[in-house]
C-alpha cells in the first residue's frame, strides 16, 4: 500500500492518473491539451512504469515477444548473466505516450530500446481498479471493457450474449394502436421511397456505446432494486474493491484517489483493513489525519509542489503519524520539543496573526522530544517537507542539527542555552519570581510545596520559600530546577524520582506553555526575548506570505 500525500495541487492526482493510464483496459481512453506539459502539444509526453509480472500472466501466450529487464533494487537494468547477481529479479516497461496529435500510443520497451507494442489484452490481465474523486466511480459496477464487473463475470462472451437478449425484447408490443399505425405508415413510406422497410423497433447499440455498458449490478433498498451504482460515494467505493477483489487475478493494481470520501472513519478503517491484507499493489492519496493514523501498514510518500516525491519511513515518522497525523497534512509544520514548546507557539503566533494560526496551513506539532523530533526533522526534510522547528540545544548530535540548519535557515530555532523555561524564566524580574508559582486560577500550593521540597523546609509560605533560598538568585535556580524537573542535588533515587516530576506541576504541559508565553507579555518580558526569537517568527511569517516585522514592531497590547 503506497500512500500519497502533500499539499493541494502538488500533482497526486495527477500521478494517481499516469498509472492508471499506462495500465487502461482499452485504447478508447481521451487526452486533451491540458494533459500536456503547459499544453505545448509537440514534444508530447511519455509515461513509464516498471513492472513485475507473475508466471500466471502467461507472457508466452501473446504475440509479441516481450524480453525482461532485471531489477536492481531500484531500477530496471539491463540483463547480464555474467555476474554473480544474474538471479535478479525480471520486469519490464510498459509506456504510455502522448503524441502531439492527441492520440495515444502503448508500448513495451525492449531491453535493446526497441519498442513494441503493448496490447489490451496484457493491460487486462494486469488490470487496474481506479476510483477517482469526481462522480464517474460506477464504471466498475457496470459491465464497461475492462471494468471489475466485467472481468469477474465475463466468461465466453457474456456482453454478446447479453445484447443478443436485449435486443430480442419485443419493445413494440408496449405500443399503442396509434403509435403502431404511425410505424406501419412510416413504413409504406420508405417502401415507396426504395429505403430499407419491414421496419420494427428494438434495443440498439452504436459504435462506442454497447448495450451491455448498460447492464449494472442492482441491489435491494427496503423491497426496491435500486442501481448499486446509485448509491453514496462511500458505498460504491467499497462496493467496487469488493468486486476486485473477488477476481481471480494474478495481478491487480488499486488506484484511489482521496480514500477518505464519502467515508465516515470506521469505514475508512475498515477499507485500509481490506487494502491492506491483500496481496496486491495500491496506491492512495489522501488529506485525512485518519487516513494518516491508521495506515500504519502503509508506504508514506510526499509530493512536494515541485513534483518531487520522496519516502517518509516508518522508523522515523511512525510515532508523529500516531500522535499528530495533521504534521504531514499541513503547509508549514511546525515540530515543537515537547507540549510545552506547543503551548508556548500557539499563543505567541496568536498574538503575531492576532487570529489562529492554522488559518495560514500551520500546524504546531510536539515532536516527542529532542532526540525523537531530530530524526523527525531529517526524515521530512529528504521527503523534500519543509518543516520548521522550535527546540532546546541539549549539545547532542551537533552535525545533524547544523546539517538541517544549513538547510532550513531560520525555521530551525534552537535556544542558545538552556532550554525554554530557562530562558523566560531568567528574565522574570525578583519581584514576580514568585508570582510564577500561581496558575491563571491563583492556584500555586503545588509549585510552592515543590520549592519547599528542593529547599528541605516544611513550609511552603511565600516568605519561608523566600529566606531559605537566601538570594532570589538563588530563588531563581530553585524555581527553574523545579519547573525543568532537575534532579541535581536530590539525596537519593526516591527523591530524584520524585522531583523529575515537579516539572508537570509548573509548565510541562500545552496548557502551561501557553501560561508560560501570557506571563511573557504580562511581564514585560519580550524585548528580551525578541532578538533571539523574531528570525524564526519572521521565516514562519515569509513562509505563509506574511510580511516580516520589524525589530520591535509586534506589540502585545490587550
Amino acid at each position: 500500500m503506497n500512500l500519497l500525500i502533500g499539499g493541494g495541487d502538488s500533482g497526486k492526482s495527477t500521478l494517481l492518473h499516469a498509472i492508471a493510464m499506462v495500465f487502461s483496459p482499452t485504447n478508447a481512453a481521451q487526452v486533451y491539451e491540458t494533459d500536456y506539459f503547459n499544453r505545448s502539444l509537440d514534444p508530447g509526453f511519455v509515461i513509464e512504469a516498471t513492472v513485475a509480472l507473475p508466471a500466471e500472466v502467461e507472457l508466452a501466450n501473446f504475440q509479441q515477444t516481450l524480453w525482461p529487464w532485471e531489477w536492481d533494487g531500484r531500477k530496471a537494468v539491463l540483463p547480464n548473466r555474467d555476474q554473480e547477481d544474474a538471479n535478479r529479479d525480471p520486469v519490464y516497461i510498459f509506456r504510455v505516450r502522448g503524441t502531439p496529435e492527441l492520440e495515444l500510443v502503448w508500448e513495451v520497451v525492449q531491453p535493446n530500446m526497441d519498442a513494441v507494442a503493448l496490447s489490451t489484452s496484457l493491460r487486462r490481465k494486469v488490470g487496474v481498479v481506479r476510483l477517482a474523486n469526481d462522480d464517474r466511480n460506477d464504471r466498475d459496477l457496470r459491465l464497461v471493457t475492462g471494468s471489475a464487473l466485467d472481468r469477474l463475470l465475463s466468461k465466453g462472451n457474456l456482453k454478446a450474449r447479453i445484447s443478443a437478449q436485449v435486443a430480442s425484447v419485443e419493445v413494440a408490443n408496449a405500443f399503442t394502436s396509434e403509435e403502431t399505425k404511425a410505424l406501419k405508415d412510416l413504413d409504406k413510406v420508405l417502401r415507396d421511397a426504395g429505403l430499407p422497410h419491414n421496419l420494427d423497433v428494438g434495443l440498439t447499440s452504436r459504435q462506442g456505446l454497447s448495450i451491455g455498458a448498460l447492464v449494472g449490478l442492482l441491489a435491494d433498498k427496503n423491497g426496491t432494486a435500486l442501481p448499486v451504482a446509485s448509491w453514496g460515494a462511500g458505498t460504491r467505493r467499497m462496493a467496487a474493491l469488493q468486486i476486485a477483489g473477488a477476481i481471480e487475478a494474478s495481478t491487480r493494481l488499486t488506484v484511489i484517489d482521496e480514500i477518505e470520501r464519502g467515508l465516515e472513519p470506521y469505514r475508512i478503517r475498515q477499507l485500509l483493513d481490506a487494502i491492506s491484507s491483500d496481496t496486491q499493489q495500491s496506491f492512495l492519496t489522501t488529506h485525512s489525519p485518519v487516513v494518516i493514523a491508521a495506515a500504519r501498514d502503509a508506504a508514506l510518500w510526499y509530493m512536494a509542489g515541485d513534483g518531487r516525491i520522496g519516502r517518509l519511513h516508518q522508523e522515523k515518522v511512525g510515532r508523529q503519524q500516531s500522535r499528530d497525523p495533521e504534521t504531514f497534512l499541513s503547509k508549514v509544520p511546525i515540530i515543537a520539543e515537547g507540549v510545552t514548546e506547543v503551548g508556548f507557539l500557539r499563543t505567541l503566533f496568536r498574538r503575531v496573526f492576532t487570529i489562529h494560526e492554522h488559518i495560514y496551513g500551520i500546524r504546531i506539532a510536539d515532536g516527542g522530544g529532542n532526540e525523537a523530533m531530530l530524526g523527525l526533522l531529517e526524515a521530512l526534510e529528504t521527503a523534500g517537507i519543509t518543516a520548521a522547528g522550535f527546540c532546546d540545544d541539549e549539545g547532542k548530535f551537533a552535525g545533524r542539527w547544523q546539517k538541517l540548519k544549513s538547510s532550513a535557515g531560520p525555521k530551525l530555532f534552537q535556544w542558545s542555552g538552556g532550554c525554554l523555561e530557562e530562558n523566560i524564566i531568567a528574565h522574570v524580574p525578583d519581584e514576580k519570581l514568585l508570582s510564577l508559582a500561581f496558575d491563571p486560577d491563583g492556584v500555586g500550593g503545588e509549585r510552592l510545596r515543590t520549592l519547599a521540597d528542593r529547599l528541605n523546609i516544611q513550609s511552603k509560605e511565600e516568605t519561608e520559600i523566600l529566606n531559605a533560598s537566601g538570594s532570589y538568585g538563588a530563588l531563581r535556580k530553585v524555581i527553574i530546577s523545579a519547573a525543568t524537573g532537575d534532579k541535581g542535588g536530590a539525596s537519593d533515587e526516591r527523591t530524584a524520582k520524585e522531583w523529575s516530576k515537579h516539572s508537570q506541576r509548573w509548565f510541562k504541559s500545552i496548557g502551561g506553555g501557553v501560561e508560560l508565553c501570557e506571563k511573557m507579555i504580562a511581564f514585560g518580558l519580550w524585548p528580551k526575548i525578541e532578538p533571539e526569537i523574531l528570525p524564526f517568527i519572521n521565516a514562519i511569517c515569509t513562509a505563509v506570505g506574511k510580511p516580516a516585522l520589524a525589530p520591535g514592531n509586534l506589540r502585545f497590547d490587550g
